[in-house]
């Protein structure tokens, strides 16, 4: 790319979007020029919009510090400075909405953290590797906003990544139920243990949301376009319970699957480790090499041990066993803010940049 593309960041201070800031640093393809956030950080610098609430375990990059916070409200005026943004506000949904179609009725794409439009039936909800095809909605959600270049697109949630690239490397099998445990780490909820403390040495069996998030996204992922809708997939069936666990970041998920056709061990590892997909074959800047990792240990995954893998964009399953009730088992692994947000989205956005869809303005 001859000249970099300008990016904005909405919603800059808070957890994802400092991880936004931390993985844009020296990205070969986008400059972070424009940062935007609530009124209460406008007019202010970067560096003192965030203040002691820098989360990441890097040092702010130079580049921002000096950067005058914008009103994330002021749709038009941030817009005109970028030619793409990610969206990581906080807001309630209807807001999210709102303010995401409003960025894109600017003619500025929007690649999105939130959950807000995951269900918009013409937004692509997309994990690149498993369902590049879905950007195909864009075109007719073009249509409904009125735009030539302005759309939004959205990455799932954090929890399902851990669990959805094995079963769609095992597509082939045919799953056709899936009962999973996630192990959520706090950095989910934009936390650390210092903000915290009642999390240290503590689990809380209940996440708000996040158990319908994670038995129905994976069957959006694994959906088809018609008509210019995405129409989810009806299998496999899947349960979900999700627990807090006293880890900084990392979702572990225990999981169990019945297959309608019963594969060996063998060939279920085999389908691992040769599993990729469109970012491999683009090698966009931030694709892991290898996208899922298989462990043979008894004691791996384990987040001090894996969390970090590919830079935090790779998957690590381990102990995949046969199941007395089910027909197998296994724990995955994956880094619930690289991978499972702030990264996942630079991801979709690398490969809506290859495919066309973002582009100087």
């Amino acid at each position: 790319m001859e000249q970099k593309l300008k990016v904005g960041i909405l919603g800059a201070t808070g957890m994802v979007g400092q991880r936004f800031i931390a993985l844009l640093e020296n990205h070969p393809w986008y400059e972070v020029t424009t940062l935007a956030a609530s009124p209460r950080s406008a007019g202010k610098t970067y560096e003192e919009a965030v203040g002691g609430r820098w989360k990441m375990d890097t040092p702010m990059p130079e580049a921002v510090k000096n950067l005058v916070v914008m009103n994330v409200n002021e749709v038009e005026k941030v817009a005109a400075e970028v030619d793409f943004v990610f969206s990581a506000v906080d807001m309630s949904k209807e807001e999210i909405r709102n303010i995401e179609d409003a960025y894109a009725k600017t003619e500025t794409p929007v690649v999105s953290n939130n959950s807000a439009h995951r269900w918009t039936p013409d937004v692509p909800m997309m994990v690149p590797e498993i369902n590049p095809e879905h950007a195909e909605v864009i075109e007719a959600q073009k249509k409904r906003l009125g735009t030539t270049r302005g759309f939004v697109a959205v990455k799932p949630n954090c929890s399902i990544q851990a669990y959805a690239p094995a079963l769609t490397a095992w597509k082939e099998f045919e799953p056709v139920e899936v009962v999973a445990t996630t192990y959520q780490a706090i950095s989910g909820a934009g936390k650390t243990f210092k903000e915290w403390p009642e999390m240290i040495e503590n689990i809380i069996p209940y996440i708000g949301g996040e158990e319908e998030k994670s038995e129905q996204e994976p069957l959006r992922l694994w959906g088809k376009v018609e008509d210019g809708v995405i129409v989810k997939a009806e299998s496999p069936i899947i349960t979900c319970q999700c627990v807090r666990v006293p880890v900084l970041n990392g979702h572990t998920a225990a999981v169990f699957v019945k297959f309608a056709k019963k594969p060996t061990k063998e060939q279920l590892i085999e389908a691992l480790v040769n599993f990729s997909g469109e970012p491999q074959a683009l090698e966009l800047p931030s694709a892991p090499k290898q996208f899922i990792q298989y462990l043979e240990e008894d004691n791996r995954p384990q987040v001090k041990a894996d969390v970090d893998y590919e830079n935090g964009m790779g998957v690590s399953i381990g102990r995949l066993r046969e199941d007395t009730v089910y027909d197998y088992k296994f724990i995955g692994l994956a880094h619930n803010t690289v991978r499972g947000a702030a990264g996942g989205a630079v991801l979709c956005a690398e490969l809506l940049t290859a495919k066309g869809y973002i582009q100087a303005k």
